[in-house]
């Protein structure tokens, strides 16, 4: 029998009538993750999924840590099958877990049999795997309440598994379970955060990223592509909107007052990010924006911004301060790249005092010697799609 990995699922179980619906998402998501390793045999048995390989040219390593940023999955082993008989699981355990076993000073047994037909109760089963492996490792003490080591026993329908204590998981719920959205992707550090924050929801995601070619160069473009695609690691497939943005600041520029520069240009952004995603099928808006960071993100400033939006706008950073973003954004990998010194389109054309208590009125004011709805579709024509 070959290594198996388990995967355990999050908040899936407590679903009712509609359990199947997640699972079924969550078996499809980790199929697409598995695909570049080789082919493996995935099904769901009692809220566990099974991921088994097909023959011995799957990479297993390789498997185990792409399952590991798979949303829906709260913790993963690889794990050892065996026969359904107490010698042969004892045996498995003795083998399997010896490195393990060696760097252990203390262990106990845990056994979950779900096969109620096995002859032993799972205590019995404890204690006999557990005396088994106290004489081969003489060394390592049995500790009930605080042990190093955690030896999993599982007497299941088709095998019993012996796998040592279980890595933690990415949590959520499976990409896709939650619908679909738009997220606004910076070249910054809050936004692919949000984004990460988002799509561990559930939701299936389609980013996008203004970029003001000749402001900002191809380099700018290129970090927020690689942060993108980082960020598939979490998120499954995705398609990147570069949505060209140059001619509306300029417009804003030489058309409209200084102090609403920022305001004018988030407006715009929220127009042409809410057209992409009703044309996609999506949703809502997804932002990282964060109250009080920047002056375009107060409470007014962002009511005003949002005025011009007909889906709701996602702010997951909302409350957070700047430390827990960092400290979330060095989780997820992407703030090495998030902090290369490419700017992007937001630090273009900044006003020198911006609008502090900006209201829709004034906006509309502002933006009045603009062609609002030319411009808005002259930019999401011009739209360039990189897949992920």
């Amino acid at each position: 029998m070959k290594d198996i990995i388990l995967l355990k699922q999050g908040e899936i179980v407590l679903k009712g009538l509609n359990k199947k619906y997640f699972e079924q998402r969550l078996a499809a998501n980790a199929a697409k993750r598995l695909k570049p390793y080789g082919k493996f045999h995935i099904y769901t048995i009692q809220s566990t999924v099974y991921v088994e390989p097909l023959d011995d040219e799957a990479d297993m390593d390789a498997a185990f840590a792409a399952l590991q940023t798979l949303f829906g999955v709260i913790s993963l082993t690889r794990a050892a099958a065996c026969e359904k008989n107490a010698e042969a699981i004892a045996a498995k355990a003795i083998a399997y877990l010896a490195g393990a076993m060696e760097r252990a000073r203390s262990f106990k047994v845990e056994t979950r049999r779900s096969d109620k037909q096995f002859p032993m109760t799972s205590i019995q089963l404890s204690q006999y795997v557990g005396g088994a492996l106290a004489d081969a490792y003489p060394q390592v003490k049995v500790d009930v309440h605080a042990p190093e080591l955690t030896v999993n026993v599982e007497v299941r329908d088709l095998a019993a598994y012996v796998h040592g204590d279980p890595v933690r998981g990415a949590g959520g719920m499976p990409v896709g379970c939650n619908g679909r959205a738009v997220t606004l992707l910076s070249g910054g550090i809050d936004s692919p955060v949000s984004t990460w924050m988002i799509a561990k929801r559930g939701v299936h995601l389609i980013p996008v990223h203004f970029w003001s070619f000749p402001y900002t160069g191809e380099a700018a473009k290129e970090k927020v592509i690689s942060l993108a695609r980082q960020l598939t690691d979490w998120c499954g497939t995705m398609r990147l909107a570069v949505v060209p943005f140059t001619h509306i600041q300029e417009e804003i520029r030489d058309k409209c007052p200084e102090e609403y520069f920022t305001i004018l240009m988030r407006r715009f952004m929220m127009r042409i990010a809410d057209r992409i995603a009703v044309d996609n099928g999506c949703s809502a808006l997804v932002t990282g924006e964060n109250l009080g960071q920047v002056a375009s993100q107060t409470m007014s400033a962002m009511a005003v911004t949002e005025a011009v939006c007909t889906l709701p706008v996602l702010r997951p950073l909302i409350g957070f301060d700047k430390q827990e973003i960092v400290n979330l954004s060095r989780k997820i990998g992407t703030f090495d790249t998030s902090t290369l010194p490419y700017e992007d389109c937001c630090t273009v054309f900044t006003p020198r005092h911006p609008a502090l208590r900006p209201t829709v009125d004034k906006a509309l004011e502002a933006e009045a010697p603009l062609d609002v709805e030319g411009l808005v579709e002259e930019a999401v024509m011009g739209t360039d799609y990189v897949k992920l």
